[in-house]
């Protein structure tokens, strides 16, 4: 394997994870950390990623860019890249990693395409590297560049030769994960509100006991990434219009996080959320924002 030059942007949960597995399988990783938190740079820090100065020294430098970041970023950060590139003109490897519609990925196809660069489309399913080994599905008419980096800390799938592709397996399965969680805790906030919580859980350990314990395991902890499961909900409701399919559910799953990110707990990271806290803390907290949530979207 010919060691390359990656650029990642962002250094968030992911995208620093992702940036470190490829420096320790030989890569140089470089990032632009203009305008970035503190965070973003302790996660550029710790994944060894070296940063530049802006984008198009990012462009310059790099065979193949990542874009690893909140949904709602994605197009922006494929417009400033194309702009960038134009520039100077290079043409490095784009490729959008992020959770985003078919119908989104392939408007973010059309911009780096106009900039006269590959594109590649690729949906990652599973956690970080470190916590588990996630897959990259991928999809374009050249998909060489992210195959080439398979077993580089996770698994690249090859998924079809069209670019909207992987993000519809993305789509799918995330619909499945997140949109659980959400109705998990959408039907807990119910109980807690009507009253009848503790009849609704002892009911659930008697008959539903694996996913009570799903629920407490996962419920308390969501509004660290509320903020930015908001968008990607959003991208899930446009793909499931697209094929057809009511986007009432993530719609749905959508409100329900933005209620999740009033709470006092969303300004907690992923390495900051306070573990101990309980299934019953939780929703004792997050109905109090239930109107408030329910206000912002416009609902009666």
């Amino acid at each position: 394997m010919t060691a390359k030059t990656i650029a990642v942007v962002a250094m968030g949960d992911m995208g620093h994870a992702v940036a470190r597995v490829l420096k320790e399988h030989g890569h140089e990783v470089i990032t632009c950390l203009a305008e970035r938190s503190d965070t973003s740079r302790r996660m550029a820090e710790r994944a060894g990623a070296r940063d530049v100065k802006d984008l198009v020294t990012l462009v310059t430098e790099a065979d193949v860019f990542l874009s690893i970041l909140p949904p709602v970023a994605a197009l922006d950060l494929a417009q400033d890249a194309a702009v960038a590139m134009k520039s100077v003109g290079t043409a490095l490897t784009y490729v959008d990693c992020n959770a985003v519609s078919p119908e989104t990925v392939r408007e973010i196809a059309g911009v780096i395409d106009d900039a006269g660069a590959p594109f590649i489309d690729a949906g990652i399913v599973g956690n970080a590297p470190g916590k588990a080994t996630p897959r990259f599905y991928v999809s374009g008419p050249d998909t060489a560049a992210m195959e080439n980096l398979d077993g580089c800390g996770f698994l690249v799938k090859f998924c079809g030769n069209a670019p909207g592709e992987a993000s519809a397996v993305k789509m799918c399965y995330a619909a499945l994960t997140k949109g659980t969680f959400t109705l998990h805790t959408a039907l807990l906030m119910a109980a807690k509100s009507l009253g009848v919580y503790e009849t609704v859980l002892e009911e659930l350990q008697y008959s539903q006991c694996s996913t009570l314990s799903k629920m407490e395991n996962s419920v308390p902890f969501i509004p660290a990434d509320a903020g930015r499961w908001i968008g990607e909900m959003e991208e899930i409701a446009t793909t499931f219009r697209e094929a057809g399919v009511t986007r009432g559910f993530h719609d749905g799953a959508a409100s329900v996080l933005r209620v999740l990110a009033k709470t006092s707990f969303a300004d907690e990271t992923r390495e900051t959320t306070d573990h101990t806290r309980t299934l019953d803390a939780a929703l004792t907290e997050y109905v109090k924002h239930l109107a408030a949530g329910q206000t912002d979207r416009g609902d009666g």
